[in-house]
């Protein structure tokens, strides 16, 4: 193994192995496969690029430090040379949350410091300038994200909320230095480390920026930030060190068809208008679902007499409708209630024969591989930037799955990445 990743939801793992494997000019990636948690031994497989995906974006610090230093010591024994860590080009952490630490600790572990942390997700509008974090043509705290029902973003200058979870000071590389090129941003690199800085925030505005940042960071054993700039990395390792062994092939699969979306962001209830206006719909009531007056079995009859059709079952609502029911019954008790929801629904429909399953949200997507519990997902096509479809490897249990984060995803994503898991 060249490349070790360490992703701190499913979805980010799907976003990163479809980076990865694609590189920064389509067709200079690294073979990558996806690991559901952290294998028990040593996969034996030509892989060139791991991605570790966890659970660990909104759990207590403590644990998901433990959990991503688990991951990092199995990724090292597999000869990774150098590990990155991936959270989301939103930065989804509260001032309180698990980004900061992790890295912090991973950054000790590997006896580091200055290391590069950029979210900047250029394609999919999220950029990075003088260390704020904007989506499109709005500060974080301005484009729906302030509204995140786990991780509300309040604040666009990620250097104040990563220094809000650190305990060393956060350095900063502006533009004009990533610029200059990657000498120079070495050289800044090098400079924040002197100065104490373990994490260093880098702006890109520009896929061009995270090319530059991809070669200055060539020799580093520790990268963090979002799936683009992992892009750029593939490049800086030659053919001659990549594995000769072929990967797992991706096939189509064209079974029936489900959509389960548990994301209130802003293009995922867009997604579910646009489904839903040609596609059989359940609008899930939450509230039945916390007083024990609506079930899983319940949800898959109502989905299953719609075989064939591409239902789609959503709890998303508008940030007034979240957040009166978070008030009544409490953000944890929802959020777990609902993950047991979809996942023991994405079972059955499993048992049922459907094959083809969309995911939207990253919790919910952690709640549906959770329950469905592959050992290891094959990275197939892109269906829009940063969500590939995904295939289980075991032939004798067939199926394809898409996991996209809230914020990812064109209007008509449901219907295209049906399309795309059927092979067409």
């Amino acid at each position: 193994m060249l490349l070790g990743v360490i992703a701190d939801d499913f979805t980010g793992a799907s976003d990163i192995a479809n980076a990865i494997s694609r590189g920064m000019a389509g067709d200079d990636g690294l073979a990558a496969t996806i690991y559901l948690g952290v294998p028990e031994g040593a996969d034996t497989r030509a892989v060139d690029a791991g991605v570790v995906a966890l659970k660990s974006r909104s759990i207590p610090a403590g644990h998901a430090v433990s959990e991503s230093l688990r991951a990092l010591e199995w990724l090292l024994s597999q000869g990774a040379s150098q590990i990155f860590f991936k959270y989301c080009s939103t930065f989804d952490s509260t001032p309180q949350g698990n980004i900061g630490p992790v890295a912090e600790a991973l950054a000790d572990a590997l006896g580091v410091r200055g290391v590069v942390a950029c979210p900047a997700f250029p394609e999919n509008g999220r950029t990075v300038y003088q260390g704020h974090l904007f989506v499109h043509d709005r500060l974080l705290n301005e484009s729906g994200m302030e509204n995140h029902p786990l991780n509300p973003m309040t604040d666009p200058d990620i250097r104040r909320w990563l220094r809000n979870q650190t305990q060393a000071p956060v350095g900063h590389v502006p533009l004009d230095s990533i610029r200059k090129g990657p000498a120079e941003v070495s050289r800044a690199l090098d400079e924040c480390a002197e100065s104490g800085s373990v994490l260093v925030i880098a702006d890109a505005v520009e896929d061009g920026d995270l090319a530059i940042l991809g070669d200055a960071v060539k020799h580093s054993p520790l990268v963090t930030g979002g799936s683009a700039l992992a892009a750029a990395l593939p490049r800086n390792f030659p053919a001659s060190a990549r594995s000769p062994g072929a990967m797992d092939a991706a096939g189509a699969v064209d079974g029936p068809g489900v959509v389960l979306a548990g994301s209130c962001s802003n293009a995922t209830r867009t997604q579910v208008e646009i489904h839903a206006g040609k596609h059989p719909s359940i609008a899930i009531d939450v509230a039945a679902v916390m007083e024990g007056r609506y079930t899983a079995a319940e949800l898959f009859a109502s989905l299953e007499q719609y075989r064939g059709k591409s239902p789609l079952a959503y709890s998303s609502d508008a940030p007034e409708g979240v957040s009166r029911l978070q008030k009544r019954y409490g953000v944890e008790r929802i959020a777990a209630r609902l993950d047991e929801l979809f996942g023991s629904t994405a079972v059955m429909l499993r048992q049922a024969g459907f094959e083809r399953i969309v995911v939207a949200g990253g919790e919910t997507s952690g709640a549906v591989i959770d329950a469905l519990a592959p050992a290891r997902l094959a990275v197939g096509l892109e269906i829009d930037p940063g969500v590939p479809a995904l295939y289980s490897p075991d032939a004798s249990d067939a199926y394809a799955i898409a996991l996209k984060s809230g914020n990812f995803g064109a209007p008509d994503f449901f219907e295209k990445a049906l399309t795309v898991m059927a092979g067409q």
